[in-house]
């Protein structure tokens, strides 16, 4: 409970804060005063008037409170109920004492019979053996059980005797059936011969197949000395614009087939791979739309409408083929006028359809994207005046001879058609027959391994190693591609030249198209020192100084091999391919290097003899067992 605020007495002989006769006078008079001055005089007399009629601080009345007397207890001085029968005291119970309670006679009971241990019969112990004689519990013999002793259940029938059956017929004898020819005796085939192992026919082995190449005319190598693009028939803004990408003058490819472009002919060119096959085929592209667009127009309107149709198409193998060439066309289109797109799969559609729709001149593409969009109906090839297939050949190995005739035979009949790759031959020839006209096919002249500026060495090890001397391979270039054949060992050795400290990134077709154009521009970057890819780099994949190719996984075919090869040394610049093999590969590598015309320099690292045929090519060494036994031949796992 709070406490209560006590004022002090006004009263000197202590008594309690009552209200006398005394204060009940004075406050009248004060109240008298007060009505007096509210009605007279001004407000400073009433308030001198109030200020001298209230008592003193020590004169006001005592509010303390007043004294109650105790109460006798709780409930005592209420008035009872007296309805209720009165409630009956707990003491009215007479009290019983403990000691009037009559003592229990324990004197009345039977007294207990008390035996002296005297009249027990002595425990003989001198029949107790000894300690250490133990009691044998063998179990005791019991007699054999007859079984005949047991008390047989008079309560059963007496089991029945067996007695043959009278109504079942008699069980058949077994006859042979006379209706059944006798089984013929098993006698060796006289006219069949005596099987063995030794006469088994081979198992086939798929064989590098050499095609017989095309007749082509051959321009010689030093033919372009002191020649000039302009002196090819192209316009100054394109030979300003090869000049500012390097091309100063044209190499033997591009002399022998830019005249044959501009004139409206069909051409075949075949180069080695870093050549300049791209600029052979797409500076006269540009000049020609040029000129079509000029004859076309002589009044000088511009014709560059929105919506309009591309008058030419660059067909490629690979994304990153058109990607490259697109690279390389895009900015001498632009130093005219004219425009290009690049349409590949991997990437979302609404770019490429947003491009098509502002007008493009010339579409570049792999077959499978531009055949989805024309089948949707957001590209039309109807006014295609020039169509180009790099990589001709490859394009059929791969199986895009079929979408490319579809998609050549949606282009005017008798349009312009150009074949170009560092391996044409008769794998292209249902494409001549059918869409090229009287074309014209070009070459270079002593294109072979003594004017090349590429060195080829092969290198036999353990395949226990391989990953070992791939590393210490990489670790000697400043730059390098490494293939392989599987997309899981491409990632391996990836990742195993990240954990050597080696910066170095993977291309290859689990990848999406975006991680694969970052990869190939982290090496062109120089951000990385290796690009570990499968085949889908091996072709037209343009990498400045690249000094090193290794082929930690052999070629299947010459064909790879060349293409493989072709990522160094491009441009006249030299470099070096390293093929890493085991022993038993050997005789495969030779046949691959005769098919390519390449002689390289072997060199034998294997711990462990080459198997027979295979003559190892260093004698004395000392054998030593592999960590583990693989064969090359089997897809490379991580």
């Amino acid at each position: 409970m709070p406490k209560q605020y006590t004022p002090k007495s006004n009263n000197p002989a202590g008594g309690k804060g009552r209200w006398t006769e005394a204060d009940r006078r004075k406050r009248a008079e004060r109240d008298g005063e007060r009505g007096a001055g509210r009605s007279h005089g001004s407000s400073s007399e009433r308030q001198a008037s109030r200020s001298t009629a209230r008592p003193a601080r020590g004169e006001r009345p005592d509010w303390s409170p007043r004294e109650k007397p105790a109460r006798s207890g709780y409930g005592h001085d209420r008035p009872r109920t007296d309805d209720r029968a009165p409630r009956r005291e707990w003491n009215d119970r007479p009290q019983r004492d403990a000691h009037e309670r009559p003592a229990r006679p324990y004197q009345d009971r039977p007294a207990r019979p008390h035996q002296d241990r005297q009249d027990r019969p002595a425990r003989p112990y001198q029949d107790r053996p000894a300690r250490g004689e133990r009691p044998d519990w063998t179990p005791r013999e019991k007699p054999a059980r007859s079984g005949y002793d047991r008390p047989r259940t008079e309560d059963r029938a007496p089991r029945r005797e067996w007695q043959p059956r009278e109504d079942r017929a008699p069980r058949r004898e077994w006859q042979p059936r006379e209706d059944r020819a006798p089984r013929r005796e098993w006698q060796p085939r006289e006219d069949r011969a005596p099987r063995s192992y030794e006469d088994r026919a081979p198992r086939p082995v798929v064989e590098d197949v050499v095609l017989d190449r095309l007749d082509a005319a051959a321009i010689a190598a030093d033919a372009t000395d002191g020649m000039t693009f302009s002196d090819l028939g192209l316009g100054d803004n394109i030979v300003r614009q090869l000049a500012s990408l390097g091309a100063s003058e044209p190499f033997p490819i591009q002399a022998a087939t830019i005249p044959e472009v501009l004139a409206g002919r069909d051409v075949l060119g075949r180069g080695r791979t870093g050549s300049g096959k791209t600029i052979a085929f797409g500076a006269p592209i540009v000049e020609r739309l040029l000129r079509m667009h000029r004859d076309a127009n002589l009044g000088g309107a511009k014709g560059r409408s929105m919506g309009r149709k591309p008058r030419a198409m660059i067909l490629a193998p690979t994304r990153e083929l058109a990607q490259q060439i697109d690279r390389t066309v895009q900015p001498i289109a632009r130093s005219v006028g004219l425009f290009t797109i690049a349409i590949v799969g991997g990437v979302p559609y609404q770019k490429q359809l947003t491009g098509l729709d502002r007008g493009v001149d010339i579409v570049i593409g792999t077959p499978g994207r531009i055949e989805d969009l024309v089948e949707r109906g957001d590209l039309d090839l109807s006014g295609i005046a020039i169509s180009v297939l790099d990589e001709a050949d490859h394009m059929c190995d791969l199986g895009f001879l079929e979408p490319v005739q579809r998609i050549f035979r949606l282009t005017p009949e008798g349009s312009q058609r150009l074949l170009f790759s560092a391996t044409l031959d008769s794998a292209v020839e249902s494409l001549v027959t059918e869409f090229l006209r009287e074309p014209s096919v070009h070459e270079v002249a002593g294109e072979d391994q003594a004017s090349s500026t590429i060195r080829h060495r092969v290198l036999m090890i353990d395949a226990s190693a391989k990953r070992d001397v791939v590393r210490d391979l990489v670790e000697s270039a400043e730059r390098s591609i490494v293939f392989t054949r599987t997309r899981a060992f491409a990632e391996d050795v990836a990742e195993g030249l990240m954990i050597s400290g080696i910066p170095a990134s993977s291309l290859h077709g689990d990848l999406n198209q975006a991680r694969r154009n970052r990869n190939l521009q982290l090496l062109s970057r120089g951000a990385v020192r290796s690009l570990v890819a499968t085949d889908v780099a091996a072709r037209g994949i343009h990498v400045d100084d690249v000094d090193l190719v290794i082929q930690a996984d052999m070629a299947e075919d010459h064909k790879t091999y060349l293409h493989r090869s072709g990522r160094t040394g491009r441009a006249g610049a030299e470099g070096t391919v390293i093929t890493v093999i085991s022993p038993s590969r050997r005789r495969r590598m030779e046949e691959l290097l005769k098919n390519a015309g390449i002689e390289a320099e072997w060199e034998d690292r294997a711990s462990r003899p080459a198997r027979a045929g295979n003559r190892p090519f260093r004698e004395g060494r000392p054998y030593r067992a592999p960590r583990r036994n693989t064969d090359e031949s089997r897809p490379e796992a991580s």
